[in-house]
């Protein structure tokens, strides 16, 4: 079978270039446009990377038009129903589900990583008490480097995936521990009779005063949430996570940049926007309508958090899955609940106004997966600082399967995007007395 092919002419010049249709087994045709400078000089112009490839991946499959978001194949939705974040990590870095023994030995492996370097405790005396958790998450995954320094032969595959268990069995250990420590309260150790999930909540929220269970529809709902962030992708922070890897930087490091990168409030900091916008609501006592119609005012800086989506243009399929979870978690928790059931009722109603909207309808601005996950941390006692941390826990499996993948590519290559320059041309440089 002839490849398809599509020609560029220089009508200029005269010359011409053919340039090979790629066909993905999933998605829209892409045009490799490699030989585009090398034989005609040109480069391709695409701010925020919108049409343009940057990889070849097998991880994640998502289709924004009709709201698809597949790992390995997999539906998220069948995810999130029937299989377990740990699962899910596996299937993520090793490409096909696990057997249970493949899954127990995996397990075993994660628990068996998620003690820190107890000097590791010493650097976070470094940061002060009021830091930021993800401030101190970039800090303390960057350097873990520097206290786990074997196993970091990026070239070789087992050594990779050594770094990659590492990484999450740790995660947890280092996300409640930034948590804790601008509380000022003692650390947690890891426990290896708990789940992933169960873990983290009882190194959040563990007294050494009194014993500590966790609550099974948290550790439950988090864990659906946890699957629901695992990977997404090329977004910023995986595509800097691949960037920062491919100058053959370790994979603590890639992380960090990943984590960095996260931190925006227009990439992982919208859930935390969606909460402060759903108290200034309650707290106005106006009509949602007004609100609706302040955010369809050009002139108007307020906007609704937590609609519309950079790629999904019909819904996102993991806000559906979310506003279960909350529904469920809140009806479940009785009158712990009840002080979260308004919030959960505004950001009901606010859908359901916004979207009888021509305006937003006509715009594809539908609820993402932001608008409902931060009203669940609240129920369970993660406070809105700790949102964006709870993100990057998730998302490190992401992460990490994304640089492994790009690292066992013979073809990768440091990045390096071209740009469009627009500035001055070559001029004389002019003394200071002349000037």
């Amino acid at each position: 079978m002839s490849k398809q092919m599509v020609t560029v002419i220089d009508h200029a010049t005269g010359k011409q270039v053919d340039l090979e249709v790629l066909n993905p087994t999933d998605g829209p045709k892409t045009i490799d446009v490699r030989k585009l400078y090398k034989e005609l000089g040109y480069f391709t112009f695409d701010p925020g990377f919108m049409s343009t490839a940057s990889c070849w991946s097998k991880i994640t499959y998502l289709d924004g038009e009709k709201g698809i978001l597949r790992y390995r194949g997999y539906p998220i939705e069948q995810l999130a129903e029937h299989s377990s974040y740990m699962e899910v990590c596996y299937l993520l870095l090793h490409g096909e589900l696990p057997q249970a023994d493949e899954l127990h030995t995996f397990e075993e492996g994660i628990k068996d990583r998620s003690m820190l370097h107890e000097a590791v405790k010493s650097f976070y005396n470094g940061f002060r008490r009021d830091a930021h958790p993800m401030a101190t998450m970039v800090g303390v995954v960057g350097a873990l480097s520097a206290f786990y320094h074997d196993h970091l032969n990026i070239h070789d595959p087992e050594q990779r995936i050594v770094s990659a268990m590492r990484l999450i069995a740790k995660m947890p250990t280092i996300a409640a521990w930034s948590y804790r420590y601008a509380k000022g309260w003692p650390f947690v150790y890891p426990r290896k009779d708990l789940s992933y999930a169960e873990n983290f909540l009882h190194m959040m929220f563990a007294s050494p005063m009194e014993p500590y269970d966790v609550d099974p529809l948290f550790a439950k709902a988090l864990d659906v949430i946890m699957i629901l962030h695992a990977d997404h992708e090329q977004n910023a922070s995986t595509s800097t996570v691949r960037l920062t890897g491919s100058s053959e930087a370790n994979p603590y490091a890639a992380v960090a940049a990943g984590i960095a990168a996260l931190w925006g409030p227009a990439h992982g900091g919208a859930n935390e926007a969606v909460i402060r916008m759903l108290n200034d609501i309650l707290e106005s006592g106006k009509p949602l309508q007004h609100f609706v119609d302040r955010a369809k005012d050009k002139n108007d800086r307020f906007r609704l958090m937590g609609f519309g989506h950079r790629v999904y243009k019909s819904f996102d399929p993991r806000a559906v899955i979310i506003r279960q979870i909350c529904h469920q978690l809140l009806n479940n928790l009785g009158p712990q609940g009840r002080q979260y059931q308004k919030l959960f009722e505004t950001a009901m109603e606010l859908e359901r106004v916004a979207l009888e909207d021509d305006y937003f309808k006509s715009r594809n601005l539908y609820p993402n997966v932001d608008f409902y996950s931060g009203i669940i941390f609240l129920a369970m006692g993660i406070p809105l600082n700790m949102f964006t941390v709870l993100f990057a826990l998730s998302r490190t499996v992401g992460w990490i399967s994304q640089w492994n993948e790009m690292m066992g590519d013979p073809q990768s290559r440091i990045g390096r995007p071209r740009q469009l320059y627009i500035g001055e041309t070559e001029r004389d440089y002019t003394p200071m007395e002349a000037r």
